[in-house]
């Protein structure tokens, strides 16, 4: 099975454990409608493909990780849009889950994303329960204090904040979940996978900041023009769209060096190629750099 088959079935049964009778259903579908359609799924492919590349032994543990680091990465938009927050009215090319059920049900939605999250790992480990502590531990670290996704937010609301541990946190630190979770979720050495998850994440959130500053609303399906208006962190403010570029870039190329040696060594470099390719592609990166100078 194809590997976006897998998460997606994943999520589905994930979401659909919590759909006994008797459940309130808005709350469900608000539940939903922050899951699906869902992006570019990078973080639980990511997850998939590093434990495919270490063996892969436990196909249920890793696809119950990759689900997970899915649902806390959902839970984290679903908050990040709310109106004490970004107060994004869209999300994904859709209304974002405050604006479409509610300021309440989105916070309840974001709670439930959360705790389904861990329901979803705890069952995986079923074949190989020596391995969940670890697992835990990853995942936990990734999105709490003090270098989780949850810090990256709170950075927000500090009056200083160093750029560089802002956007590891905000973003990398998920991605070194996803990667390091793939590892020990098929019984590997977890320890060299990390810089690939942080490598990537970080150029992921570089590649925000750009689209932040250069995209339209209907490109991206979310609001733009948030860095400047809220006063955030950003690397375009910091070092201007051509810096931002040659940091994608050098980002990146970090990413594909980070790929350990290993079966799927090829794969993986490709993947990471391809997605820089989609996050910022050659021509807008050629385009951006050339108007700079």
């Amino acid at each position: 099975m194809p590997p976006s088959a897998r998460i997606e079935n994943a999520l589905q049964s994930a979401l659909q454990a919590g759909e006994a009778p008797g459940h309130p259903p808005r709350l469900a579908a608000a539940v939903r409608h922050a899951v699906f359609p869902g992006g570019a799924r990078i973080r639980p492919q990511l997850c998939l493909a590093v434990a495919g590349a270490c063996g892969d032994d436990d196909p249920a543990l890793a696809e119950a990780a990759a689900t997970a680091i899915e649902l806390l990465h959902c839970a984290s938009l679903v908050h990040d849009d709310l109106p004490c927050f970004d107060d994004a009215a869209t999300r994904r090319g859709k209304p974002s889950v405050h604006r479409a059920f509610g300021e309440r049900l989105a916070v309840l939605a974001g709670d439930v994303l959360i705790v389904q999250a861990f329901q979803a790992l705890a069952t995986g480990g079923t074949a190989h329960p020596q391995r969940l502590p670890r697992l835990l531990a990853a995942v936990t670290a990734g999105v709490g204090l003090p270098f989780g996704i949850a810090a990256g937010q709170a950075w927000e609301c500090e009056p200083q904040v160093v750029l560089r541990d802002y956007q590891r946190a905000k973003t990398g630190a998920l991605f070194a979940a996803a990667t390091i979770a793939g590892a020990l979720a098929a019984g590997a050495d977890a320890r060299r996978w990390r810089a690939l998850g942080e490598w990537l994440g970080e150029a992921y959130q570089v590649a925000d900041d750009i689209h932040d500053a250069t995209s339209s609303a209907a490109d991206l399906g979310k609001p733009v023009g948030r860095d400047l208006a809220l006063g955030r962190p950003s690397i375009t403010r910091e070092q201007g769209l051509r810096g931002a570029v040659l940091r994608f870039d050098l980002l990146v190329a970090k990413a594909m060096q980070a790929v350990p040696t290993c079966v799927g060594e090829a794969a993986l470099r490709a993947l990471v190629q391809r997605e820089g390719e989609r996050l910022v592609p050659r021509s807008l990166a050629d385009e951006l750099t050339a108007s700079a100078a």
